[in-house]
């Protein structure tokens, strides 16, 4: 392998095992072996265990297609459409789950585990995502389009609406024959915009 394919196979590797074990609960000798390398060969491409954590979760975001995300959220709020702006948040939140739940598993497990690097790189990137969402939300309230309630709650509601659907059927089983993930974005979205929505 090249040394960028060796690098990318001992991430893959690791987020599998820090998915399904935590950070505690994964050592580099078990990422190794699954690997059929050494750990010297990891040390070669991360100088630590925090380090290959780290790198991990930064490989994961930038393969989930979140920057071409954002553009398409932005353009829904240049144009004011608020139902399509939550219909975006929650189908990105569903199709990360299903694409590969490993990420969704690594987040939980640093919070779980109290791993302070693991959650603060979350945060470094989900809160300036959040504060745009928020101020639109602001925005669109003073303008009247909303109804005056706290944007921060709204904003909860949209993601935990979302998250909470996503881990109910992704990792504990819950399935609806008769809804499919298309049809839960459309219900939870008039379920939010009866709510939020200014009455003439």
């Amino acid at each position: 392998m090249s040394s960028a394919e060796r690098r990318r196979q001992l991430l893959e590797t690791a987020l599998d095992l820090f998915a399904r074990r935590g950070f505690s609960g994964t050592t580099t000798k078990e990422i190794a072996s699954a690997a059929g390398v050494t750990e010297a060969v990891i040390f070669r491409h991360f100088p630590s265990k925090q380090a290959l954590y780290l790198a991990v979760l930064d490989f994961r975001v930038q393969s989930m297609g979140h920057e071409e995300w954002l553009e398409q959220a932005r353009k829904l709020m240049d144009a004011n459409d608020d139902a399509g702006l939550i219909r975006a948040i929650m189908t990105g939140i569903l199709r990360d789950f299903r694409t590969d739940p490993r990420y969704e598993r690594v987040k939980l497990f640093a919070a779980l585990e109290g791993h302070e690097a693991g959650t603060a790189h979350y945060r470094r990137f989900a809160i300036p995502v959040y504060q745009v969402l928020r101020d639109y939300v602001l925005r669109r309230q003073k303008e009247g389009a909303l109804r005056e309630t706290n944007p921060a709650a709204v904003m909860a509601a949209v993601v935990g609406m979302a998250q909470n659907y996503a881990v109910m059927t992704s990792m504990f089983g819950f399935t609806s024959p008769d809804l499919t993930d298309e049809q839960a974005v459309e219900a939870f979205t008039t379920i939010l915009m009866d709510g939020i929505k200014s009455k003439p």
